[in-house]
This record gives C-alpha cells, structure tokens and sequence, in this order.
C-alpha cells in the first residue's frame, strides 16, 4: 500500500505542478491574465503540499525521484492539452527517468 500511496501523490503533485506552471504560462505568455496567474500560484502552493505527504521522509530522495515524474509528466500533459507529439528520443528519455524514480524510491534499502 506505501507504493501504491506514493505513486498517488506523486501523480498528484505533477499535476498541480505542471498544471500550475501551464496556468501561469498562459496567463504571461498567452496573455490570459492575472487570475491564470494567480490559480497557477496556487496550484504550485499545491504541489509543495502534496509533495510533504510522501511516505518516506527524506526531502532529497523525494525531490529528486519526483524530477523523474515531472519529465514524464510534462511530455504527457503536452500531449493532452497542447498537442504536443514527442519523438523517440522525448519517450526513452522519459522512460529512463521513471527507471530512475523507481530505483531512487522503491529500490532495496538495509534498515
């Protein structure tokens, strides 16, 4: 159950992170305004919250295996909201970073 609770928030967390950046960038670069600002803001306020409610509790381990879902993350919600086709290259490039995150979060550990 700890794995399957932290691949939640880990989907969790990218979604508010790159949802919250993609609102912020709409909001600058496609000129939509404040309040795509503001709710990007607050969905990276998010994204901070979510990440703290992992099981493990060493902030490094979480950050860094989390990277690893938000490069696969972020090809797949510029795929679904962008149109965004990614190449072999974007695939195995995402593919090796979940590897990453599955060793970093999930590997063997001694007590």
């Amino acid at each position: 159950m700890t794995i399957a609770k932290s691949l939640i928030l880990f989907a969790l967390a990218a979604v508010a992170e790159i949802g919250g950046a993609w609102l912020v960038w709409q909001g600058v670069r496609e000129h939509r305004g404040w309040v795509w600002i503001g709710a990007g803001f607050v969905a990276l306020g998010v994204y901070g919250l979510v990440a703290t409610l992992q099981p493990d509790a060493n902030f490094g381990r979480i950050l860094a295996a989390y990277g690893g879902v938000f490069v696969a993350g972020s090809l797949a919600w510029g795929m679904a909201v962008d149109g965004f086709r990614p190449d072999r290259y974007d695939v195995t490039g995402a593919l090796i970073c979940l590897v990453g995150v599955a060793v970093i979060m999930y590997g063997p550990r001694s007590a």
